[in-house]
């Protein structure tokens, strides 16, 4: 394997992390193993009811019909749980070229501003989608697939945007903190 300096290129965020280098999160102060355990959770799920929805399908020729409702559901839900993880870890899309050049005061600049602009968005979204969810209760709206009330699915757009906005939050204290923005601290 060629080192770093004789292939030109740094490790960046989107680089998988060689062997050698042992991975590590930042400190924060609200641990990531939330988002952590909540993806496992979530994805077992997902494995369980589609596992099991294959067996009914398999012996009985018919499905349970809450699987893919549920299952839907499940997969917005990790992305956004997801989405929190990578927010609070930094590894959120962004353009490396602009992102990984230039003095280290416009990079700082440039992590504060992508994690302030990430903050905003989702306090945006937030605060929208808690109107939905109050518009999905007050009105007793129920899901087109198994008729539960709308309103147990879209209350979790709206908390865990808020946490995602929480994350870049913190992620904007600790980019404001971070001295060091060269390709050797990742």
């Amino acid at each position: 394997m060629t080192s770093p300096s004789e292939s030109g290129s740094m490790l960046d965020a989107a680089s998988p992390i060689p062997p050698e280098i042992e991975a590590a999160d930042e400190p924060t102060r609200v641990p990531l193993a939330i988002e952590d355990w909540a993806t496992v959770l979530i994805m077992g799920l997902l494995a369980c009811i589609t596992f099991a929805n294959v067996l009914v399908r398999y012996f009985t020729d018919s499905s349970f019909a809450w699987t893919e409702e549920f299952s839907v559901f499940l997969m917005i839900l990790l992305a956004l749980v997801a989405g929190s993880a990578a927010v609070a870890r930094d590894r959120h899309i962004r353009i490396e070229y602009f992102a990984e050049s230039g003095s280290m005061a416009r990079r700082k600049r440039l992590a504060q501003f992508g994690a302030i602009m990430v903050a905003l968005l989702f306090l945006l979204i937030g605060a929208l989608s808690v109107r939905v969810v109050w518009d999905d209760y007050r009105f007793e709206e129920t899901s087109p697939g198994i008729g539960v009330p709308q309103w147990w699915y879209s209350i979790w757009l709206p908390i865990v945007s808020f946490a995602i906005a929480l994350r870049a939050l913190g992620l904007f204290i600790r980019r404001g903190r971070k001295t060091n923005y060269g390709g050797s601290d990742r």
